[in-house]
């Protein structure tokens, strides 16, 4: 079951120079910068009330956010739903009939574990699962 929204995650060029918005302007706080080496992609963090602002930039030249990057320049990439069971929500999705792109859960940042289900299943939305270790 959904607990709530993570965070949303936007696909940028450079955490470092796309941090200054959200900083300067926003007045929200960058909390640090973690390279997921599973996904090749860093990722900085911007808390707000309950929720986040990841900034997620390549981290290899090879990183699927490249692509990505190349074809619909930076912007929102993904939403995030928390949830228990990351394993669990897989397989209750996958018997409903949605298309995932992971059908077993990978690390994720803040040693995570995350599954994502594909866009055709959801109006072109990119949504990724997450489950804190508990």
């Amino acid at each position: 079951m959904l607990k709530k929204i993570n965070h949303i995650a936007i696909a940028v060029n450079s955490i470092e120079e796309a941090a200054k918005f959200y900083q300067n302007i926003l007045g929200l706080n960058l909390s640090g910068v973690e390279v997921v080496t599973a996904q090749k992609t860093r990722v900085g963090f911007l808390k707000i009330g309950e929720s986040n602002i990841e900034l997620v930039q390549p981290a290899e030249p090879d990183s699927p956010l490249v692509k990505f990057l190349e074809t619909k320049g930076q912007g929102i990439h993904h939403i995030c739903f928390e949830v228990d069971d990351v394993e669990a929500e897989v397989k209750v999705y996958l018997e409903k009939g949605a298309t995932l792109i992971d059908l077993k859960p990978r690390p994720g940042a803040h040693n995570t574990k995350v599954a994502f289900v594909h866009p055709k299943s959801s109006s072109g939305v990119l949504i990724e699962l997450c489950e804190f270790p508990k």
